[in-house]
């Protein structure tokens, strides 16, 4: 459940658009998400409780001077960016074994009940597990629920964006029936399912990619996002363009360009 910081007085939340990062292959993203709100420096304003994430802790993602770097962050917690009317809830450990549809039926609850507008899930899917069709092209797909396609198809349309298309149940011997397959994209194929069934208006913006060092996947889903919502304002958007939380110099090390700082 989501616990606000400020108890005497929640957050008002409706009409938000809420980011959501899958525990998916390669992290993208929870990476993705961490550039979001590094960049727009947005607020922390609670924590989502739940016994579905494995527990931690540790000190501020986001530190900017010796003053906030002592500042303790747990698993899950929510930022929000009121302006923009953007919240997001970051998710920073892996599922508890078997604990995915509890997770997902509180967080819809969760979305609910604030009365978010819709729910941007940022995930990510083995790039070795396409068939010869999502071999084509971008390695960049996105999703729609019903309830969201009608506002916004026509927006993805003009972007000239790939829907995630459908695989064959029985390739090479039936390849007439098909379903939605999202290898190593943890609860995503569950959330979407759900928001489907539900009513809610949610998309999925995915990346195939594989693990190893996943800051260029990053970079392109953010980008990716960027090109819907337009977070940042750029004519030619570049990772050098987002801000790189300070966490990151302590999980990549010299792996990133010494510019991005």
């Amino acid at each position: 459940m989501f616990v606000p910081c400020d108890r005497a007085a929640g957050p008002d939340l409706r009409g938000f658009t809420l980011l959501v990062p899958a525990v998916s292959v390669g992290n993208v993203g929870q990476l993705a998400i961490d550039l979001v709100i590094s960049t727009l420096e947005m607020t922390k304003i609670g924590y989502f409780y739940t016994d579905c994430l494995v527990p931690m802790v540790g000190n501020n993602p986001y530190a900017t001077a010796e003053e906030n770097s002592t500042e303790l962050s747990i698993n899950a917690e929510v930022y929000a960016l009121p302006s923009r009317k953007l919240v997001v809830l970051q998710i920073r450990s892996p599922f508890v074994k078997n604990k995915y549809r509890a997770f997902s039926e509180a967080l819809l609850a969760w979305v609910l009940s604030s009365k978010c507008a819709r729910v941007i899930l940022l995930s990510s899917s083995h790039a070795y597990q396409r068939d010869d069709e999502q071999l084509l092209g971008t390695p960049l797909r996105y999703l729609l629920t019903p309830a969201l396609e009608e506002s916004v198809a026509g927006l993805m349309q003009g972007l000239k964006w790939k829907e995630m298309e459908k695989v064959a149940v029985y390739p090479g011997v039936n390849d007439t029936e098909k379903v939605l397959n999202i290898p190593g994209g943890g609860i995503t194929k569950l959330l979407f399912t759900e928001c489907c069934s539900k009513g809610i208006q949610m998309a999925v913006l995915l990346k195939f990619c594989s693990e190893g060092d996943n800051i260029p996947d990053a970079f392109a889903l953010v980008n990716y996002l960027n090109e819907w919502l337009q977070l940042i304002k750029c004519e030619v958007t570049t990772s050098s363009q987002w801000k790189i939380p300070s966490s990151w110099r302590l999980l990549f090390g010299s792996g990133l360009p010494p510019a991005l700082f």
